[in-house]
């Protein structure tokens, strides 16, 4: 989603971990949704689960009514590339899911997504979840004090592209912080050296979007489901990030890997 223009805000230690505690209540959500997910249940199913976890932890989900978003988590499925709406579609064997959880504990959002395999996926399917997964972990590593944002987008798309994939240009990373999405943008394609440069205090998402065919998207009529353009698989992952010292924190880091997704148990990516 595209940020309205405003500074880029330098958080400090009180808020910092503010935010931690929203990303890490956001990502004990996601984990529970590896361990219930299964072939023959719906995605509103998936919705009910993270809208109760999150009221459980007297949390908020951010998505819901953001915008006029009509539900409290964003369920994409194969084609879909971001923001699919929960409802009665029915999930299957082979399919792949992501799913998009943010949550407002405190003042402050955290936000996290992965992509799930349900049940055995193709290989082609399975080609474009590693290759996101792989293209978030590249994001990560080239943060650090004084590096600019667009060495993000450059790692990640030599990468993906070098896989003979694509990445979706329309939707990019975004601060987060008091409001759910705030400068800077963090586009997953583009050149190194440049965009803003990148200082300690600083938050936000990266969110590579990866598609197995053409980058090119287009938004159905409900305005928010985004879908690959040529209808081929998408897959995403995305971490809540804090530029430090030395380097960064990935604020929404699991204590655990995921079920239903082939995370490397020593990245707990």
């Amino acid at each position: 989603m595209r940020t309205q223009s405003m500074a880029i805000e330098i958080k400090n230690p009180r808020e910092i971990e503010a935010i931690r505690i929203s990303s890490q209540m956001a990502a004990d959500t996601l984990l529970l949704v590896g361990e219930k997910l299964r072939a023959g249940m719906t995605t509103e199913e998936i919705n009910t689960i993270v809208h109760e976890d999150t009221i459980r932890r007297g949390a908020i989900p951010s998505p819901l009514n953001y915008h006029g978003y009509p539900k409290s988590v964003c369920t994409s499925v194969n084609e879909v590339v971001c923001h699919g709406i929960p409802g009665p579609q029915v999930i299957h064997d082979g399919d792949i899911i992501n799913v998009d959880v943010t949550t407002f504990y405190g003042g402050f959002h955290g936000d996290t997504s992965a992509t799930f395999y349900v049940g055995k996926p193709s290989n082609d399917a399975r080609h474009v979840t590693e290759v996101a997964r792989k293209s978030l972990e590249l994001g990560i590593e080239q943060v650090r004090e004084g590096a600019r944002i667009g060495d993000i987008g450059a790692a990640i798309q030599e990468y993906a592209e070098g896989q003979g994939c694509s990445v979706v240009e329309q939707f990019v990373g975004h601060g987060i912080g008091r409001r759910f999405h705030e400068p800077p943008q963090v586009p997953h394609f583009g050149k190194r050296g440049t965009k803003d440069r990148m200082r300690a205090g600083m938050v936000f998402t990266i969110e590579p979007m990866i598609n197995l065919g053409g980058w090119e998207v287009e938004v159905m009529d409900d305005n928010w489901t985004a879908l690959t353009k040529d209808r081929s698989l998408s897959a995403q992952f995305e971490h809540t990030i804090v530029v430090t010292r030395n380097g960064c924190e990935i604020l929404t880091k699991r204590s655990r890997a995921l079920m239903n997704s082939e995370i490397v148990p020593s990245l707990l990516m």
